[in-house]
């Protein structure tokens, strides 16, 4: 019986079928059991990024202006890198993908270390870029999480391999305390030792999946559908435009990226300003951190609830839900005025919101497109999505200058609202269009 949600269509088999169903099952647990300690590591170096590089880009530069500067550059190499990332695991499946993402971001990660002995602004760019695409990895490796999965276990799958990113992306930022030890230790700066726990870590992770995805997810989910080996062999280019042309065939894919666009958005944009409005009204560095942690908080720990969620009541409910839980988000964050306390809750419901609408989002995607389509139309997803966080943190900036915090939270409420309806309208009239897959 094919499971079906509110929305009325039926979710697509999208198992290997040919293959034996235990040998399988087994497979697919030991792949998200490794796929989630790899993303401890990984997340765990991606999560310094942030905070170490812009101090470091301030230390460098001798200017706060170029704090956000490492940030843009790993948003950039992640979003120029996703597609790359889905054509090799087309090519050679999601082992050497993921694995070859790590060690380019390991590179990213010497990188770092060199820049901050050298005060080499240049290099420390050059490090954000290559260190965005073990985000891009990170993004992609929720994906390889599916490539087994039956109907309704898909989106729980997915989730607990997001869930995984927590430990990283709230221990990653502190690490700059550990920095000061080890510079003592190995004679390097202060900022650039602590990058060497993001070396270890993208190390850590690539030897992870490197030496554990054997044999690979994608190859035997591929083999399930066509009947025989097809990794290799196959055609890996996949232009840009093609990948566009192959999501519009597929309304319900359409309508889940549109939601995970928009809530992607929502989120960078007024995550993003929110430590320069608490700080306008007095708010210390400590509570300005404690609010961005509950935030990260927000948004990953509660992924497998978001999967269990979609499996149970339709990845398309959730994803709107999410996206009208940004609109309630904003509307407490925008007028928290003064108040830490309500800041804080509005930071926390959009990192819920973003949760719902990126777990069930990408959920959706993941079941609505079939065969070799399924991996191109993920890189563009995590392309397009790196694209619009670098958008909405940009045009974020313009508008708090403007219109100020409350009026970006106000524009930043009308586009989730319209997300919402957008995604909603898309996906109702898609629930009896999209093929199958089989």
């Amino acid at each position: 019986m094919p499971v079906t949600d509110p929305f009325g269509s039926p979710e697509p088999a999208g198992s290997p079928a040919t293959l034996d169903r235990s040998r399988v099952d087994a497979l697919r647990r030991r792949t998200i059991v490794l796929l989630s300690v790899a993303q401890v590591f990984s997340g765990l170096a991606a999560g310094s990024v942030v905070s170490i590089g812009s101090l470091l880009a301030v230390e460098i530069t001798g200017n706060d202006a170029f704090a956000g500067s490492v940030t843009t550059a790993a948003t950039l190499g992640a979003a120029f890198s996703a597609l790359w990332l889905a054509r090799l695991a087309l090519a050679r499946g999601r082992r050497a993908s993921l694995s070859s993402g790590l060690l380019l971001a390991s590179v990213g990660a010497v990188a770092f270390v060199l820049a901050s002995v050298w005060q080499s602004f240049p290099l420390l760019l050059a490090g954000g870029a290559l260190m965005g695409v073990g985000s891009a990895v990170n993004l992609q490796a929720r994906f390889a999480a599916t490539d087994l999965s039956t109907p309704g276990s898909r989106a729980r799958d997915l989730s607990l391999v997001v869930w995984m990113s927590t430990v990283g992306a709230v221990t990653g930022p502190n690490l700059v305390g550990l920095g000061g030890p080890l510079g003592r230790l190995t004679g390097l700066p202060e900022l650039g030792a602590a990058f060497l726990f993001s070396l270890a870590g993208m190390l850590a992770a690539m030897l992870v999946l490197w030496i554990g995805l054997r044999p690979d997810p994608l190859a035997v989910a591929r083999e399930g559908e066509h009947g025989h080996s097809v990794v290799t062999g196959v055609r890996t280019r996949v232009p840009i435009t093609e990948a566009l042309a192959t999501l519009a065939r597929f309304p319900r894919a359409v309508g889940a990226l549109l939601g995970i666009l928009v809530a992607h958005a929502v989120m960078v944009a007024v995550m993003s300003m929110t430590p320069v409005h608490m700080a306008g009204h007095g708010a210390s560095i400590s509570l300005v951190g404690l609010t961005v942690s509950l935030h990260i908080a927000g948004m990953y720990a509660l992924s497998p609830v978001m999967g269990w969620l979609s499996d149970r009541i339709g990845a398309p409910v959730v994803l709107v839900l999410g996206l009208l839980t940004q609109v309630a988000a904003v509307a407490v964050a925008g007028t928290s005025g003064a108040s830490a306390g309500a800041t804080t809750i509005g930071l926390v419901l959009l990192g819920v919101g973003w949760s719902a609408a990126t777990v069930a989002g990408s959920s959706s995607i993941a079941g609505a497109v079939p065969g070799d389509g399924r991996v191109a139309i993920q890189g563009l997803s995590d392309s397009l999505m790196s694209f619009a966080g670098a958008g909405g943190g940009a045009l974020a900036g313009v508008a708090l200058a403007r219109i100020g915090y409350d009026g970006l939270n106000l524009a930043a409420g009308v586009l989730a609202a319209a997300g919402a309806v957008a995604a909603f309208l898309v996906q109702r009239r898609a629930a009896t269009r999209d093929a199958p897959v089989v």
